[in-house]
């Protein structure tokens, strides 16, 4: 006996398609969240490349229509963090903290977090150190800051950032971007960024906040301080699978492997978006992964 048909993992892009899909599907499906549905998309400011809107759209928009898409069609959101599974029997256990789910077919899309580089983000988060320029900008008003990356998030981040503060230092390990070429663009005709080349920060100095950023040329070895106020980091993200306990494969890094239909190793649950391996991570990728896991989900449902 099954409480569901199919159970998703994740509110993110991906699991909102994936209900939507399963929803239309007249499936018996429910989608958990730990947090609020919409994942990383809630915390980005400005989205201009996925598909319909000509002139953008921000990132907590994009995440309510999508929820509110799931939720008209039916679909049965819950809060509630996933503490392990068990996948070794054909019916499949979401063990939660107050109950166990027992589903047919699971997808897992609980997206990625970001990474850490070690220089006191624990001791110094909410003092001065950032993941989200969406969600703290506003604290640095008019002071000086440090980001940290390369990348399409980090750029665009700090042009984001420069609404608010007097001056970005944006710190890169390499001496060019990884980001697009249009936002790179915009990076480098903002003159509030300053760009620091072939640098990695090593620690933060300040007692009560950040007072400086401590960095280190990778070139020349020298070592210094950014004067700043906050500092930003955007360096990579990792997958949010602390309770897959190796019940399925996963590369190196953590991220789910899974095939061209979102299939893992294990019959019957699939994986979509961020948590996924996969060389590109947009809303637009986890949109497809999602919809292709939930068709994946239903033709192994049907055939059971």
């Amino acid at each position: 006996m099954t409480d569901y048909d199919l159970v998703i993992i994740g509110a993110g892009p991906a699991g909102l398609t994936a209900g939507i899909y399963a929803a239309r599907a007249r499936m018996k499906v429910l989608l958990l969240e730990k947090a609020a549905p919409g994942g990383q998309v809630l915390v980005t400011d400005w989205i201009e490349n996925y598909p319909g809107f000509p002139e953008g759209i921000s990132g907590f928009d994009l995440a309510e229509k999508m929820k509110k898409q799931a939720e008209d069609l039916g679909l049965e959101i819950d809060t509630a963090e996933v503490k392990s599974l068990n996948l070794s029997e054909e019916i499949k256990e979401v063990v939660l903290r107050d109950r166990t789910i027992k589903t047919k077919a699971l997808i897992i899309a609980s997206g990625a977090s970001p990474r850490k580089l070690g220089i006191g983000e624990d001791r110094y988060m909410g003092k001065g150190i950032s993941f989200c320029a969406t969600c703290d900008a506003p604290f640095f008003r008019d002071k000086t800051v440090v980001a940290i990356g390369g990348g399409d998030t980090a750029v665009q981040e700090s042009i984001f950032l420069t609404k608010f503060v007097k001056k970005v230092y944006l710190v890169h390990r390499r001496d060019e971007l990884r980001a697009t070429k249009i936002l790179q663009e915009r990076a480098f005709a903002n003159d509030k960024i300053e760009f620091v080349w072939d640098t990695v920060a090593t620690g933060v100095d300040g007692f009560f906040g950040i007072e400086g950023v401590n960095v280190k040329n990778l070139k020349t070895g020298a070592e210094s301080v950014i004067k700043a106020d906050g500092c930003f980091i955007w360096v990579g993200i990792l997958p949010n699978t602390e309770f897959l306990q190796e019940s399925v494969h996963t590369d190196a890094w953590g991220f789910i492997i899974a095939d061209a239909k979102m299939k893992t190793n294990v019959p019957g649950v699939y994986a979509a978006g961020d948590v996924r391996e996969t060389p590109l991570r947009q809303v637009s990728t986890a949109v497809g992964d999602g919809a292709v896991a939930a068709v994946s989900a239903e033709h192994y449902i049907e055939n059971l």
